[in-house]
């Protein structure tokens, strides 16, 4: 509230300011003529106290008038009071006249004494009508003066006055009705000047409502306006319909990013969202959630036929080349749809279901769009799920379990790879496949990174303790901990607490990273680990989106051959023809080989014979607790000590004779 008044007051002093300036010429002009009344009545002594006090005052104002800063937020509390402390004694200055002109026995200088204090009643009502503050504290003085001026008079024996008293009172009288009328046009004029600022300030507030809803690059809502609309359709959803929502999500938009620039970039995002403003019209809402996710929602479409000969016509007007330059970009839509009549009503569910159903589309070959049906879609995760997993974590049922990566001559075991395993108290061994989306969809990366790779580095340091050699060991590291800070330093604390088992660790990151949203923080924090020792292996190689450039850009120590060629082996000649260029690639970039999913002895054979040195696969070992993971290395020791070469004595031979 009192923020709110004095917001009012600055916005008051602004004008103030400008009409006291404004007003200077006729105020002394008027004061000039009255001072001169004054002397020729005898009053010497006051007219020079008022002819040095009026200028100073005047002066003051103008001093305050070239100090006004622009932004009515920035005039501060003791400007505001300097300005109201100035024109209320100026007020008092001014008045001075009417008080020595009631103290002398002359009805007609008695009478120009009221015209004079009637004109600064006039001057001050007109002039700031629009400034209460200031009009209010200003008039009570005047009103106080009046009543002065009364009492003053009241002492006196009035006398006659003679001709040239009355010509002076009659010329007041002229000057009186001249400045009525010239205050109250001016009046207009400040009255104008309020309405044009009045109108500028709600022209910059439209303006600022405007960026607060709207994205800047696009013009599209941004998601809270986006929001807003969706919310009051579906408040409306009973009177005009059914209510569809679009979630599209562009792709192909991050390697233009990287490959073109930024401006390229912006150019498809704002043609995207001018075709979605044509496609929309005047029926529907259209919004940029953020990057290159857009939505549109419509109640003019009834039945799910419709949306999805709806959405197949956007999704053709999306794809269409955008012109850059002298080329045309290619990007395409992966779009999600849900409707009130096949989704939960409210606003959050419908934008939840929306999103499921676009992911749906991002993640299935060949699909550009999938329309939101209940029974096919698991229900969303909650909080209890989310609880669940943390809890999993906090008691060790979820641990690394580690498959063995062997030497396919010797078979000898050079290392592991930590996979996630949950045990769960009711439903048995859970395989990742069930609970790491669960991760990923509940934002527990962090967490789960970090439960991991403390339970790793403490069971290689203990194997290291025990005396086995546990070679590398591979921890799976999502791209979260690579594309931020906090997770890059999160992971560098736990090195730090585990220097034993720094040199035994090997980060495995997947292809996709080369599409990631922050790929160059991602690279430079692989290159910062790389330089601090540890291993870096790029997994499930050749079924991701590396080129050739970025194998040249990405620092790496190892190559993952996916389990998919492995399992072809034997089985299409392509395939041994793609594992030996993998093999030849890695050789030429100095980095080691290892192959995937090896189950049958042809599949090793057959590795053998390409010139493989490395894999991992059933064949080998499936993953196991880190307590089997001893036994075996225990073993592998043992085994390898009782095969070891004995030196045989032999007795030395008797000397001749």
């Amino acid at each position: 509230m009192i923020a709110s008044q004095l917001d009012k007051i600055r916005y008051q002093t602004r004008f103030v300011v400008h009409v006291s300036v404004r007003d200077m010429f006729k105020r002394m002009t008027s004061a000039s003529m009255m001072l001169a009344v004054c002397w020729w009545v005898g009053a010497t002594e006051i007219v020079l106290g008022l002819v040095t006090a009026i200028p100073l005052y005047e002066l003051a104002l103008y001093v305050l008038a070239r100090k006004l800063p622009d932004q009515d937020e920035q005039i501060s509390v003791f400007y505001i009071f300097f300005v109201w402390l100035v024109n209320w004694t100026s007020t008092i200055v001014y008045l001075m006249p009417a008080f020595i002109l009631a103290s002398e026995p002359s009805a007609a200088m008695l009478l120009a004494g009221f015209l004079w204090l009637f004109g600064v009643f006039v001057h001050i009502s007109n002039t700031f009508a629009s400034m209460p503050f200031y009009n209010w504290s200003l008039m009570i003085p005047s009103y106080g003066s009046a009543f002065y001026v009364f009492f003053l008079a009241s002492g006196n024996a009035f006398l006659p006055s003679n001709e040239i008293e009355w010509v002076v009172t009659g010329s007041m009288m002229v000057v009186y009705i001249f400045n009525t009328f010239e205050t109250m046009h001016k009046q207009k004029d400040t009255q104008r000047a309020l309405n044009a600022a009045r109108e500028e300030a709600n022209s910059r507030l439209r303006a600022l409502e405007y960026l607060s809803q709207h994205d800047s690059l696009t013009g599209l809502f941004n998601r809270r306006a986006f929001d807003e609309a969706l919310s009051r359709l579906l408040t409306n959803r009973r009177r005009n319909g059914d209510v569809a929502v679009f979630l599209i999500d562009l792709d192909g938009f991050k390697p233009i990013n990287d490959t073109y620039s930024h401006d390229a970039g912006d150019q498809v995002l704002q043609t995207m969202a001018a075709r979605l403003k044509a496609i929309a019209g005047d029926t529907a809402i259209t919004g940029r959630l953020g990057g290159d996710e857009f939505a549109l929602a419509t109640r003019s479409i009834g039945t799910a036929a419709g949306a999805l000969r709806f959405v197949e016509q956007m999704a053709a007007d999306l794809s269409q080349p955008v012109p850059y330059g002298e080329k045309y970009l290619q990007v395409g839509a992966s779009i999600g749809i849900a409707m009130t009549s096949h989704a939960p009503k409210s606003l959050e569910a419908l934008c939840s279901a929306a999103d499921q159903a676009m992911y749906r589309a991002k993640t299935t070959a060949g699909v550009n769009a999938v329309l939101f049906e209940k029974d096919k879609f698991k229900p969303r995760l909650t909080l209890e799920d989310r609880q669940t997993l943390i809890e999993a974590m906090q008691t060790g049922a979820l641990r690394p379990f580690y498959q063995p990566k062997v030497d396919l001559l010797s078979q000898r075991t050079v290392g592991f790879e930590a996979l996630a395993r949950w045990q769960h108290p009711q439903r048995g061994l859970v395989p990742p496949s069930e609970f790491l989306p669960m991760i990923e969809e509940l934002g527990l990366h962090g967490d789960f990174l970090t439960h991991m790779a403390t339970i790793v580095l403490s069971d290689v340091e203990n194997m290291i303790a025990e005396g086995l050699d546990p070679g590398q060991v591979s921890l799976n590291v999502p791209e979260m901990a690579l594309a931020t800070h906090s997770g890059q330093k999160d992971l560098e604390d736990l090195l730090s607490a585990h220097p034993a088992a720094r040199a035994h660790l090997t980060l495995e990151i997947t292809e996709d990273i080369f599409i990631a949203r922050s790929a160059e923080i991602i690279r430079e924090s692989i290159a910062h680990f790389r330089r601090s020792g540890l291993r870096i292996s790029l997994d499930d190689f050749g079924t991701g989106f590396a080129s050739f450039q970025h194998l040249r850009e990405l620092e790496f120590d190892e190559l993952k051959v996916d389990v998919s060629f492995v399992a072809d082996l034997g089985l299409e000649p392509q395939v041994e023809v793609l594992i030996s260029g993998f093999l030849a690639m890695a050789e030429g970039l100095g980095v080691s080989v290892i192959a995937e999913g090896v189950e049958t002895e042809e599949q090793h054979a057959h590795l053998l014979r390409l010139g493989c040195k490395t894999a991992q696969g059933y064949l080998f070992g499936k993953a196991m607790p880190a307590s089997e993971t001893r036994i075996r290395l225990i073993t592998e020791q043992c085994t390898a000590r009782a095969m070891r070469p004995v030196e045989v004595l032999r007795p030395l031979a008797a000397p001749n004779g």
